[in-house]
Formats: C-alpha cells, structure tokens, sequence
C-alpha cells in the first residue's frame, strides 16, 4: 500500500557564501574549475544574486520519487557527456577572466579608510593586479597604507588613512592563459577645510578655468626643527607655479598632524606670492607635530612635511614637572564644564601626586583655583559657573619638589546650555557687538516640571562621581532647576546633595564621597509652580575609579634611520581606555639619564626620534598614558647605534660618463664612484648603453650581465661610426641605484689625437673657508707620448659659459693633487683639469663643482700627539660616520701600501697613525679622508723641523725629567753648620729623594739630618760641621714615577778648603762669643783735630779708647796694638796694625782744586795714594780739562801747595805734554773701535743656487764688542720674521736665516748687517732659484724634433 505523502522540498538559490563553501569543499582540477564557472556565472549574474530564494511547493510522494529518478539519469546524461568532451576537446572548459562583481567608485573624508570589492571568474584561475592611475600598487612595499586579499574569487584592495594623495581611478586587471581583463573605479577623497569653504577640489589635470595645467614645485623646503617653551619659531618654503598667470595665487594651507591650522594669537601665516612662512609665537608642548604644507591649484596639489619637536622650558625650581598640555573644556553647560588635559612627559624628580585647576574670566587677569586637593585623572568637573558668562581654564601639576609652571590657557567657553549654543553656531544674536544675549523665559503659566530621565553615572573616580540625565519633557513656559538626592546601599533613606544651590544643568558633579560605598543617586525638578516627583534611581555604584591605568607597550624596535634619527615601532597596549597617546624616551648605553623623545604623546605605534647624536649608542622605551596616568614603561629596545639606514636610493652617481679612448668597434668609459654608497659597500656597477641619431634616442640596453667592480669599462661590438650613449648604475647589498647622468653622445670611431686625454677622478678634499684640495688621475690616454703634467683651472660658479676661466698655476705640476689657497670664503668655485705631453696640452675633464669655499661646521683637523710612552701619532676624529664609513690614510694623496713606516688604529669615530719608528722616510703630507660622507678630510704636512721637535718631545717623554727650580747650592750657618739644598718646579705625593755623597747613599743620622716638603718642592740636607773627609761630591737623586732628576754639588780643593776653614771660624767665632768678646774689633778715626783714634767695643758694653795726636804722628808710631779680654768663662783677643795704615791718615789732609774749585771725584777724574806719592788721573781727557790743578796737602799745624799748569801759561809749561797724551789717548781709543767693531766673520757664500721647493738655511758668524744690531736685507728692503722667513740670532755670535719651499719669487740679492756703537758691516749673497724640470724641457734633442716633424 502507497500513502500519498506531501514533502516539502526547498528548491531555489543559495547565496555566494554557500556557493563558495561548496565550491571549496570540491577537488581541483580542470573539469571542476569549469563547473565552478558556469555555477558562479550563473549565480552572481541574476539580480537576486545575494539572497537566498525560497521556494516552497507542495508535491505528493509518487511525484516526487519520479522526479528524483528523473534527475540521477539526466545527471548520469550529462556525466556521459562531459567526459566525451573532455576527451573531443580539453581546452573546452578554459574560459578568460570576466568581472562577476565589478569595483565601485567611493567617496571619503580625509583619515579615513576605504575597500574596493570585485568578483573574478575565469580558467585558469585569474591573477589578480591593482593599479592606481596606470602605477602599479605594491602593497608589500607600503604595508602601512595597502592591504590586498584574495579568497575564493574574492579580491579587495584596502585603502587606509586616505588623504588628498589617494584621489584616483584604480584598475583591478585579472590576467590568465585566455586574456585579461580590467575594471576602473574612482575614489575621491575630499577635505573638510575645502568643503566648508565651498571650494571644488579638481582632479589633477587640465584646468578649463584657465586653459593651462599647472605644475606646482616646493623648493628651500624646512627642515625637522628644535625650539624651546616661549620661543618663537617660523617655518618657511618657497613655491613655484609654473606657468605664472596674472592674479592667480594658489591656496596655501598649513596643517598639524593633518588638522589645518588657522590664524590666531599663536599661529600666523604669511604668502607673499612666492614663499609661504608660518609662524609659532610662543611655543608650547601643543605645538608640536607633523607640520604640512599644502598648495592647491586648479591642476593638483603638493606637499611637504617635516616634524617639530617643543622641548621644555627650564624650570623655575628645580625637581619640579613641566607644565601639562593640551587644556580642553568639554560637555559645557550653563553652570558646569568638564576640564581636560594630557599629562607631562616628565615628571620631574619624583611621581606627580595631582593637578591643580586654575579658572579666569574673560576680561579679568584673576586666576581662581578650582579644587583644594589636587586630582589624580587629567579630568575635572568644574562647577559654579555664571551662565552667560566666558571662561578659560589652566593646569598645574604638583610633585613632592613643587608645583610646575601653569600650561597654556585654553580656549574661551561660554557656560550657556547647549541647544543655545547650537542656534547661536550660525552667528550672534546681535551681529554687530558680537554679544550673546540671554532672556528670560515668561513664567506667568505655573506648571510643576515632570521628572527628569535616564540618570546615569558617566564618570567615576575615587575623588568625584558625575550624573548625566535628560531634562524633562513637561516643564512649563520657564526654565527648570535641579535637585540631586543620594541613598547608601542597603538603606532607604535619600539625602539631598545640593539643597542650597540647584543647578541649572543637566549634568553634575558630586564629591566627598566615602572611597568603597555604594550608591544609588536620582535627581528632581523644581520651577516656580513647585518640584518633581523624583527620577528613576541609577543602579547601586560603588565609589572608585572606573578607569584603569594603560598596560604597558610592547618592546619597541629601532631600527636605523638617518644619521641622526631612529624610527621605533612597538606594539600598542592591549588593555587600556581612552588613550591619549606614548611617550617614548632614550638614553645613551651606559648612562642611567633617559631624555624624552617627543613631549607631546603620540597614537600612532610609530614615531621617528630626531635629534640624536650621531653614532652614539642608543636604548629607547615606550609608556602609554591616558586619563587614568600612566602605565608602566616598556621594556628596553635593543641597543641600536644611530647611523643612516642602507639603502640602494642613497647612492649617488653624481658625475657624467668620460671617453677615455675609442676605435672601431669598442670605446672606453670611466666614472667617478658615487659620493654616498648608501650605508653599504659598493659591489660593482651596471653599464647601459643606447644609440642616438639625431634628436632621437634608442632604448636602454645592458652592456654587462656581471656587475664590474671597478670604474672602467670597455664596451665591446659597436657598431662604427654610430653615436652612442652610456650610464652607470651603483650595487650595493640593498640593491641597484638609478642610473647616473648620461654622458654625451659620441661616435664610435678611431681616435688619431695626439694630446693626452681628459684626466679622470677629479675630485676635492679639505674643503675650507680660504682653501681646498684638488685631486685627480692621469687620462687613460696618453696622446703619441707620456704624459709631463698637468694644469689646474677655477673660476667663480657664478660666471656663465667658458668665461672667466684663471689658471691656477703657471707652470705644469707632474704632481696629481694641488691645494688651492686664497679662494674668497662663501664663494662656489669649479675646477677643471688639463693633460700636458710633448705635442701639447689635451681637452679639459669634466667640470668639478661648483663647491663652496666654507669650512664645514664641527670640522677638526688632523693632530699631532705625543703620548707618556714617546710614541708619535697622528690622531683624527669625525663625529658624522655613517654605516660603512671608513677612515682612508694617504701619503702625498697616494693610498699607503707599505704599513712598515705606519700603524693605523681606527675604533668609532676616531682614527690613530703610529709612526713605527720616526725618521727622515717619513716627511710628507699626511691625508685621512672618510668615505661614505660629504668629503670629511684633513691633512698634516710633517716637515724636517716639525720631526726633529717631535723626536726630541718623545725623547722626553720616553725619559722624562723632574725640572729644578734652583740646583742644589750650599750656605754656611752659624756655629759651621753646612745645608745643602734645592728646589724643584712640581712634584708628585709619590716623589722620593736619594741622598749621596761620592756615590755611596747617606742616610739621616747624627752627622746627616734631611728634609723634603713636597708642596714647595724644597730638598735641604744639614751637616753638623766639615771634616778633612767630607771633601768630594754631593748628589739629590729624585725619582717621581717616570721621571728622573739628579743635582750635584762638588766641593774638592782650594774650594773645599777654603770652606772648611771658614766652618772651623765660624764654628771658632760661636764659641769665642760664650764669653767675653769683641763686638768690634780695634780700629781707627781720624777727628776732626786731626788726631788719630784707636777704639774697640767688647761684650758686656765696653768701649776701649786710645788717642794719638796727628802732628805727633810719625813713624816711630807704627806698630802692633793689642788689646786682651780675660774672665772665668774664656779670653779675647783684639790686634790692629798701624804699620799699614799709617799712609792713610794723608788722604784726608789732601785738597784737590781746578781752576780754584774744589774738585769732586767721579769715574772720569780719580786721585790716590800709592806709597808715599800722590796721583790725579784724568780718563778720556778733552780741551775742557785744560787750565790750572792746585793740590794743598795739611798736616794740622803747616800745609804745602803745588800748581799744575796744563794751558801752557805759568811758569812751566806742559801744552807739549797735553798734546801727546791726547793724540795717544786717540790712537788707543781707535784702535779699542777697531778691534771691537761690528763685522760679519764669515760663513756666507757668494752665490747660492738652490732647486725650486727645497728649504733655503744659511748661517752668518758675526763679532762685536758689546754684541751687534743684526738685520737682513733682500734687495735692499728689510726682511722681517714670519712664516715664510725665519730669522735667527743666537749666543750673539750666529745669525740664520731660513726660506722654506723657496720659489723664483726668492732669487735676489741678500745682505746681513751687523751694527754696534764702533761701526756697521754688511756680508752680501746672491741666491738664485731654479727649475730643473724648465732645464729639460728646454732641451729638446734632434731625435725627438726629427720624430714630431
């Protein structure tokens, strides 16, 4: 029996999701691909494509089992006939790409993020590709703004952050076996500032409104800036439209972090027509970011940005935090306010423990404090408030030290309610004061308010709660006031909160509440007509804080950047609300100071660190802060060194290609190597070549598959007499630069020059205010004969053309580098040089430069040091390394290949050349150049005089000696004691004393007591008394570290003898005064009676006296006097012999007169006494000495007379005499003049010949009594001491004079003058200075003049 049963059976469509499943849960393969297709064709081609269609039909069981038999032998039909298909044709079932679902075109706001969709079938399977306006979209390249997906046919390509830069038509292009296919959409991104000043922002491309397309270029752009707190900073660029159309200006616009700026108290802007300049009176911390410069034209816009960093300014005490930033005034009302901010990036010496709010109102300089208990959220609800009137708000953060400085004030708000605010957005209610005007309402209809709604909690901290709710539907014709009632948890019993002041809010901020309760809050209306019936309470709350401090970031990664930036990325925290941003900090590897990067925080997981120290050692760490405070700090970074990143884009092939020779089916080129190789070594270099006929220029092809490594290239299977053009593209571990400028077509055939070539590889070094160096290579081609030298050229970048080319030096140098001196600081120069050979001077290289004559700042130079151990080296530093720079060392600008003379140490930024041992080999110019920079380079020249100063400084510090102040000398002291002493310049604590006598060491004892005091440096050695054995030598040996000092003092012979006899005296005197003793000994006065007076003075005071009369005096009276002192303690003893003096007491009875004036001895006229006669001598005696002598001679009682007449009057006359013993006088003091005059002795030739460059030094022996005047002169002018002559004289007996490098300049004649009070002398010398290298080219054999005709 069959029951007729009714089935429901579902037929319809499933959506693309289900398709997809089922599509995917099948095996792939041809057969499949292609059933995929029809089904997915057939599916996304109907209009109901993404629903699912349900049909419901009711059918009786028979026909059902009918159908279904029906169905499995169709299937079985098709099965068969498909695979007789497939076998008839494989290829059946393969199908080009078709768009199921094509893109379509979006509109968006700038920040945001848009996706582009498209479904694509075909077999085989489609490749997917997005372009954006015919430019390929890499988005492994640009991970940060693309993301593409493929899935199951499904194909999106994702947008994110979109700014002007992403307004475009995108192609989606699907590629298979059988075809391709594409689709275009458009997005357009469209800017708020733009769209509310209602202007049309038109694609790139032709403008109709003025018949041109406009290209906009941005030069003299700024740069990354520093300023401080309260500075003023401006930022500028200079833009060119090209072409120029009368009264059309583009819109300039500039923005922070992508927020266009307006003018304001703080910001100005400036457009001159060509240079736009921004303005930042006053900086704050809120005025750092991304600063962008925008110019829009009718054809397109540019761009420009670069990053200001605001430091802090310094605090006013010190440990105190810097000022918060970024003061906000939210949810505004008529009486309430809610104060935002963000904190510090520093702290200060200790945590920060709360914020003090400060409020002002508009049009008064009062600042009110608006909480007495500093609060630790960075926000506040401010209360209190007078409806209508303005406010503005500032915070203070507060730490143990103090409290910071206020922060900016923040913008004026109004405290009004907010449907008033937002009818008032349209404009004032009386537009010409500006006024805002408040009325109130008319309360004639007295009607209770109904209750307020929806109560809620929207904020919550340990210091205050805030309650939000709606204002009632029903309140009457007049404004409603607030009631605000609190009930603890477990009770009912409800306590107003503000009985004494409603407010007029719907907002409102409760405090004092006990930290860990729970409550529950409702609120009530009141009016005129009467109060509310209370709101529905909120939930039970419990008093804390609602939000949570930030968990801390993920490790940052630094990664290189610039030379003096580092990029960071780290991953954001995962638990955190309301984040206001990071801050990130560094320090230096083995410092514990970390410095904030930026002092504004940062959302972006991202940020550059500008402003580091080149090559140091850095670790950076990373803490998030939101409302709450902030979070923990991340771990350290790994240290990263700041160097500039490597990259292929950084190499610069900056020189064009030179021809060194051609024939017919090859040419040689050659190329400087690039200035910057990208932070990598170079590995080698890409030749391409094109051909060029006329104006028209074929396509690049590649000369070489391998890259070459050095900087020639022969070109090989060209074709003759065809142009040809090259250039050059650098390799380094990054990758293949772009190519470099192409050289000059030229024709591929055989050169018949006979002039050298161009030199190659010119390039400068040292470059300086006043000088730089030039260097080059010889040309590869020599012309018919070798090469003789070369010739520099310059001349100001300023002057266009071929003109005002100077040559740099007359004569050709074989050298091939030359240092350029007396160029103008701040002025470009190009330089050029010339080949020279026998048959003449070939074409000049390419051009170098311009280069600006200006030294580079924090440019050091090579010095010359001399360590404790002797050792000489020349030391060089460069604080710009960058990531594969090198310090390269060169003798006379030729890299040094034997290290034997040389030993280079290089670590970091410093660089050491040890002379191995020091000599006459080693005179030259020394060079260190440091690649991979803008041309770091210094040299030192080391000269035959500068080596000799350095052996003999080595010498004294491989042996240093201890300086004396005094050498040991000797006194006698009382009682015969001896010290012996001396002092040194400077001493250690360390320093230690031998003492020595004869070599053997004495020691402090009985005889031997010593001292040192080694602050004065003061060494003494006492002896009791000098014995017979003490003659010999005595030494100070003194160690002091290194350093060595002996002084020596010999006491042998008469010397020593004559000392120990006055030791024994003195030591005799000592005791001799224990007693009785002559404090003066026996002597004599004459009075003024003439008598003679004999008188001593002994010890107790006791004057003995012995008078002889003068006229009694005679010679009987000569003789011994004694006088004897005796007591118990000793005796004295006191002799004088009158035998010896007797002929004094006449010099003073004796009268000397000239011309009856007495006369007064001096050092020309001197009289005495010599044995019984009396003399007058007269010294260089004149015509004025002439007259009348009288000598009167007294005895007391008579007196003689004698005249001596010397005019030739008188009674004798001695005029012959006078005249004989002046004419004497004259040939004796002729010939004193004669032997004691000035002269030159010798040691000058007559003629020097000396070779151009070598050091001219000759030496003079002069005599002169008292030492000459010594001068020299060159061609009769007088020659003065400087760098270029140094003169000399020595001991007062040798003068020298030395020229170094002499040139032809120098030949002349030379004199050295000598001059003294007894005449001048002048020794004269010819000195003539020659080229050898003129001489040989000035001989010029047959041969060679038969061989050049």
């Amino acid at each position: 029996m069959i029951m007729a049963t009714s089935h429901h059976v579902i037929i319809g469509l499933s959506s693309h999701d289900v398709v997809r499943g089922l599509v995917d849960s099948q095996d792939e393969g041809p057969a499949e691909e292609g059933i995929q297709y029809v089904a997915m064709r057939n599916l996304f081609t109907r209009e109901a494509c993404e629903a699912l269609e349900v049909k419901v039909e009711k059918k009786s069981y028979s026909r059902h089992v009918r159908e279904s038999a029906e169905r499995v032998e169709f299937s079985k039909t098709m099965e068969e006939w498909s695979e007789f298909r497939k076998k008839m044709n494989p290829d059946s079932l393969t199908h080009p790409p078709e768009f199921i679902v094509k893109p379509r075109g979006q509109t968006v706001w700038e920040g945001k993020t848009v996706k582009l969709h498209c479904t694509v079938a075909g077999w085989p399977k489609p490749r997917i590709t997005w372009y954006k306006n015919n430019v390929l979209v890499d988005a492994k390249t640009h991970p940060e703004k693309y993301t593409t997906e493929s899935n199951y046919n499904m194909h999106s390509l994702e947008i994110k952050n979109c700014d002007f830069f992403d307004t475009a038509q995108y192609h989606a292009s699907a590629l298979n076996v059988k075809g391709e296919v594409s689709s275009m959409a458009t997005i357009v991104v469209k800017s708020r500032q733009l769209y509310y000043r209602k202007k049309v922002f038109k694609s790139y491309g032709y403008s109709s409104e003025h018949g041109v397309t406009f290209n906009t270029t941005i030069i003299d752009k700024f740069e990354v800036a520093f300023g401080h707190e309260g500075e003023t900073m401006s930022l500028g660029a200079t833009v060119i439209v090209y072409p120029t159309v009368k009264k059309y200006q583009p819109d300039v616009v500039w923005y922070r972090d992508s927020v266009p700026l307006k003018t304001s108290k703080w910001v100005h802007t400036h457009w001159s027509g060509k240079r736009a300049t921004l303005t930042l009176v006053h900086l704050n911390k809120e005025d750092e970011g991304m600063y962008t410069l925008r110019v829009n034209t009718k054809s397109g816009f540019d761009s420009y940005s670069a990053y200001v960093f605001v430091r802090d300014a310094e605090a006013d005490v010190e440990g105190v935090p810097v000022a918060p930033l970024d003061v906000r005034c939210l949810d505004a009302n008529k009486d309430y306010v809610v104060v935002t901010w963000k904190q510090p990036a520093v702290e200060g010496s200790s945590s920060i423990l709360g914020y003090f709010i400060d409020r002002c109102e508009v049009g008064s300089y009062h600042w009110a404090q608006c909480n007495d208990v500093p609060v630790k959220y960075a926000r506040y609800p401010v209360t209190g408030l007078e409806e209508g009137k303005s406010y503005q708000f500032r915070v203070r953060a507060l730490n143990k030290a103090g409290v910071s400085r206020p922060s900016r004030v923040s913008e004026t708000v109004v405290a009004m309610d907010p449907s008033d605010r937002a009818r008032l957005r349209a404009g004032p209610l009386a537009p010409w004061t500006g006024m805002i005007r408040f009325t109130e309402e008319d309360s004639t209809a007295g009607v209770v308010p109904g209750e307020p709604s929806d109560v809620v909690v929207t904020e919550a901290t340990k210091s205050y709660v805030v309650l939000a709710w709606k204002p009632p539907m029903q309140r009457g014709n007049e404004g409603v006031l607030y009631y605000i009632e609190k009930c603890i948890s477990g009770t009912n019993t409800w306590q107003r909160v503000n009985t004494g002041m409603p407010v007029k809010s719907p907002r409102f901020a409760l405090f004092d509440l006990a930290e860990g309760n729970s409550y529950s809050f409702r609120v009530r209306c009141c009016n005129s007509a009467g109060i509310s019936e209370a709101s529905q309470p909120t939930g039970a709350m419990t008093v804390g804080d609602m939000m949570d401090l930030p968990s801390a970031p993920g490790v940052p990664v630094a990664t290189r950047n610039t030379s003096t930036s580092v990029v960071l990325h780290w991953a954001g925290s995962k638990e955190v609300k309301h984040l206001a941003g990071y801050y990130i900090d560094c320090s230096v590897v083995g410092t514990s100071e970390w410095m904030p990067c930026n002092n504004k925080p940062v959302k972006q997981t991202r940020f550059v660190c500008h402003g580091l120290n080149a090559g140091a050692n850095y670790v950076f760490r990373v803490k998030a802060v939101n409302a709450a405070g902030y979070s923990q700090c991340s771990a350290e970074s790994e240290a990263v060194v700041v160097l500039a990143a490597v990259g292929k884009d950084c190499i610069h092939l900056h020189s064009s290609i030179l021809y060194i020779t051609a024939l017919k089916d090859h040419m040689v080129i050659t190329w400087d190597a690039p200035a910057h190789d990208g932070g990598a070594d170079i590995r080698g270099y890409f030749i391409d070549y094109r051909t060029v006929k006329g104006s028209v220029t074929g396509k690049w092809h590649e000369l070489n598959q391998k890259a070459v490594t050095t900087n020639t290239y022969k070109a090989e299977n060209l074709k003759e007499n065809v142009f040809y053009q090259f250039q050059v593209r650098a390799m380094n571990m990054a990758g293949v630069s772009k190519g470099s400028v192409p050289g000059a077509p030229l024709e591929c055939k055989e050169w018949t020059l006979t002039v050298p070539g161009v030199p190659v590889g010119v390039h400068a070094q040292e470059v300086r205010d006043t000088s730089l160096v030039v260097l080059w290579e010889s040309p590869v081609f020599d012309g018919r004969t070798p090469v003789t030298g070369f010739y520099l050229d310059l001349k100001d970048a300023s002057v266009a053309g071929d003109q005002g080319w100077k040559a740099v030096h007359e004569k050709a140098t074989k050298k091939k580098f030359m240092k350029v001196t007396g160029l103008e600081s701040g002025t470009s120069y190009v330089f050029r040089v010339r080949a020279q050979n026998l048959a003449g001077v070939g074409k000049p290289s390419a051009n170098l430069g311009p280069i600006l004559a200006q030294t580079r700042p924090g440019t050091k130079e090579i010095i010359v040091d001399v360590d404790d151990d002797g050792i000489i080296s020349m030391i060089f530093e460069c604080s710009e390394m960058n990531e594969g720079s090198k310090f390269v060392w060169a003798k006379n600008y030729e890299t040094m290949t034997d290290t034997s003379r040389l030993t280079i140490v290089s670590e970091k930024g410093k660089t050491r050349a040890i002379f191995n041992s020091p000599s006459l080999e080693d005179l030259g110019t020394y060079s260190c150049a440091v690649t991979n920079t803008e041309g770091i380079s210094s040299s030192y020249t080391l000269t035959e005089e500068g080596l000799k100063r350095l052996l003999d400084l080595s010498h004294e510090h491989k042996f240093p000696v201890i300086p004396f102040k005094n050498e040991m000398s000797m006194e006698l002291l009382e009682k015969g004691c001896v010290r012996f002493w001396c002092q040194v310049e400077k001493c250690t604590s360390a320093c230690d004393v031998e003492y020595a006598f004869n070599d053997a060491i004495i020691t402090q004892g009985k005889k031997y007591t010593m001292k040192f005091d080694k602050s004065s440096g003061l060494i003494e050695m006492y002896m009791d008394s000098l014995e017979v054995t003490d003659e010999g030598t005595f030494t100070f040996k003194l160690v002091d570290g290194k350093a060595k000092g002996t002084t020596s003092l010999v006491l042998i012979g008469d010397e020593f003898r004559a000392l120990q006899k006055k030791s024994e005296f003195e030591h005799a005197e000592w005791v001799r005064k224990q007693g009785p003793h002559f404090v003066e000994y026996l002597g004599f006065t004459v009075t003024p009676e003439c008598n003679v007076l004999l008188k001593c003075k002994v010890k107790p005071q006791y004057i003995g006296k012995l008078l002889l009369l003068q006229y009694l005096l005679s010679k009987k009276d000569a003789g011994i006097y004694e006088v004897f002192l005796r007591d118990e303690r000793g005796q004295d003893k006191s002799v004088f012999n009158l035998t010896d003096a007797a002929a004094l007491f006449l010099i003073p009875l004796l009268s000397l007169c000239f011309r009856d004036s007495k006369m007064a001895a001096s050092e020309r006229v001197k009289s005495g006494v010599t044995g019984e006669q009396l003399w007058l001598q007269i010294n260089e005696p004149t015509e004025k000495d002439k007259g009348k002598y009288t000598m009167d001679i007294f005895d007391g009682k008579d007196g003689v007379k004698r005249v001596f007449e010397l005019s030739g009057k008188g009674r004798c006359t001695h005029k012959d005499a006078f005249i004989k013993a002046t004419l004497l006088y004259s040939r004796l003091a002729a010939a004193i003049a004669e032997r004691n005059r000035a002269r030159v002795v010798g040691g000058l030739p007559d003629v020097v010949a000396i070779q151009e460059g070598k050091s001219l030094n000759l030496t003079g022996n002069v005599w002169g009594e008292p030492a000459p005047e010594v001068s020299w002169t060159k061609n009769d002018r007088q020659l003065v001491s400087d760098e270029r002559y140094k003169l000399k004289f020595e001991a007062g007996k040798f003068a020298s004079i030395i020229i170094t490098a002499v040139t032809r300049a120098d030949s002349g004649k030379y004199a050295l003058v000598v001059k003294n009070k007894y005449g001048t002398e002048a020794g004269e010398f010819t000195v003539s200075v020659y080229n050898p290298e003129e001489e040989e080219n000035k001989i010029i054999t047959d041969e060679q003049l038969n061989w050049l005709h």
